[in-house]
């Protein structure tokens, strides 16, 4: 893996986030490659935020995998910090080669620097295969999440 990249996204970097977004069961359903402008408008946002850390894993001058970490700070557990890990998702070519592993431990660590006290993060109750990856790399399922459109 020495010769994987990771860094923060640019905007020339979202038509391939996108593509990874829309490339399952779930994304191909809520994700749109075909329209980016509502992206284009999200990345300017993100951007701009100091809490937010939109990045991708780059081999050969390709991008092959995005996450998204959130920074929040807060009053609960004593005034922690914690950091929420967000559109995880992995070039189909790359699935299985540890790239997975390589950005949660980015995130982890990044969240460390950050002075995070938790990191966590949310999966899609039928992404099983995630939910046990997410359990090697020393993650617990431990809240019932939901969730109300607007």
């Amino acid at each position: 893996m020495a010769d994987l990249e990771i860094r923060a996204a640019t905007a020339e970097d979202i038509p391939a986030i996108v593509g990874m977004l829309a490339d399952d069961p779930l994304g191909a359903q809520r994700e749109s490659p075909d329209d980016l402008q509502p992206y284009t408008t999200a990345y300017a946002r993100l951007a701009g935020d100091p809490h937010q850390h939109l990045v991708v894993a780059v081999r050969d001058g390709r991008v092959v995998g995005t996450l998204q970490l959130t920074i929040i700070p807060g009053l609960s557990r004593r005034g922690s910090t914690r950091s929420i890990i967000e559109g995880v998702r992995i070039h189909a070519d790359e699935r299985g080669s540890g790239l997975g592993s390589r950005l949660i431990e980015w995130a982890v660590d990044e969240s460390r620097r950050q002075d995070c006290q938790l990191v966590q993060l949310t999966s899609d109750a039928t992404r099983t295969d995630a939910h046990r990856f997410y359990e090697r790399l020393g993650f617990t399922a431990s809240h019932v999440g939901f969730k109300r459109p607007l």
